[in-house]
């Protein structure tokens, strides 16, 4: 009986734990699953502010955003890409590494179009590609 309780006692303190990471989890999917869905119209509305209009020679697209950090990525919003529309095509996503210099005081990031969402391992640049627009999604 004593380990039928500690065992439960275990699973509900887990189970604690887990559902404050699942909320985050769920957020950082949520941006994922937000810019495939509604990515052409977020790219839509920023060529649309922007006044641009693409052509063969230059198109956009908008793909997420993933933080690069000890271990891991997270999808944290969605970046605007342009550039030729063969090598726009190759991107999939944009690989956010940043550092800090002079102790804390300054933070340094960059923004690099990448053709493979493993941003940990090896982040792959797509040369001939920029980073035209920045969505911002409020969770």
């Amino acid at each position: 009986m004593k380990r039928v309780v500690v065992t439960g006692v275990g699973a509900i303190a887990l189970a604690g734990i887990g559902f404050s990471q699942l909320g985050q989890l769920l957020k950082i999917g949520g941006v994922a699953v937000a810019i495939k869905q509604f990515g052409p119209q977020m790219n839509s509305a920023i060529n649309r502010i922007s006044n641009h209009k693409d052509t063969y020679a230059t198109t956009t697209k908008v793909v997420p955003i993933l933080t690069v950090g000890i271990g891991a990525s997270h999808a944290i919003g969605g970046a605007q890409i342009m550039g030729p529309r063969n090598k726009v095509d190759q991107v999939v996503a944009v690989a956010q590494p940043d550092a800090e210099l002079f102790g804390h005081e300054v933070r340094v990031k960059a923004l690099i179009p990448v053709s493979s969402k493993d941003v940990i391992q090896d982040i792959k640049r797509v040369d001939g590609v920029g980073v035209s627009g920045i969505v911002d999604i409020k969770l």
